[in-house]
């Protein structure tokens, strides 16, 4: 089964298995989270239609393992204004949480 959630004002496309990288979610080692902002379902076995929500699928709930918290890659901003001696160097590590989803289920 294949499900599409939001989370952190993005959407995410998971099915069982799956691991991601979201931004940072209060949540200890080990944990289990629920989302309940299911937006798409598809169970791609039985070849049914996609449940589509509007917005949300009220009996849908994704299952998630927290696996990490950590600081994803930097990302470097750079701004500069042409023959000006203007130039500015930045970097950025933004929180995230590494997940694991374990159960996609509708009631």
């Amino acid at each position: 089964m294949l499900a599409v959630i939001e989370t952190g004002g993005k959407q995410y496309h998971v099915k069982a298995g799956d691991v991601i990288k979201i931004d940072k979610l209060d949540g200890e080692l080990g944990e289990e989270v629920s989302f309940t902002k299911v937006l798409a379902l598809y169970n791609n076995s039985k070849g049914d239609a996609i449940k589509l929500g509007e917005p949300f699928i009220e009996s849908a709930e994704v299952k998630a393992e927290v696996l990490e918290q950590m600081k994803d890659k930097k990302i470097i901003v750079f701004k500069k204004k042409r023959r000006q001696n203007y130039r500015r160097k930045k970097g950025h590590r933004q929180n995230v949480t590494v997940l694991r989803i374990t159960k996609i289920e509708e009631k």
